[in-house]
């Protein structure tokens, strides 16, 4: 449980970094910025799948490209269910779900299943070998 609480404050916070750096989307407050993350992973949970099976073909045809309409089509239907979090253009929700997609994976890979942040430390032991 305590790892879902992380992962939604990563996802939070990466919602925020990326309405801080683009004009076209707004973020209300912590709490529009909370909400719009939780439908968010709902959204992702069980319409993404659906969509990446549905557009495999032209995923295919554009070597895993068309992966990132289909991240901005969860975003601008988040921001259209959420009020107080808002993305306006479709450039806007593209380059927004890429910032949010490479925060959250950067947050998300030091978080193990347990919920504990767990960084790897690895000490250089001579002969190309690391421990």
């Amino acid at each position: 449980m305590r790892g879902i609480a992380l992962r939604w404050l990563t996802l939070t916070a990466a919602i925020l970094v990326a309405s801080y750096l683009f004009e076209g989307m707004r973020v209300g407050g912590f709490f529009s910025a909370l909400g719009g993350a939780a439908m968010l992973g709902i959204l992702n949970a069980f319409l993404r799948p659906i969509a990446l099976i549905l557009t495999l073909p032209i995923n295919i045809l554009t070597f895993g490209l068309f992966t990132f309409i289909i991240n901005a089509i969860m975003l601008k239907m988040a921001s259209g269910v959420i009020t107080g979090f808002e993305v306006h253009g479709f450039w806007t929700a593209v380059f927004a779900s890429l910032i949010i997609s490479l925060a959250s994976f950067a947050l998300n890979s030091l978080i193990s299943g347990e919920g504990r942040i767990d960084v790897i430390d690895l000490k250089h032991k001579g002969n190309n070998r690391w421990e």
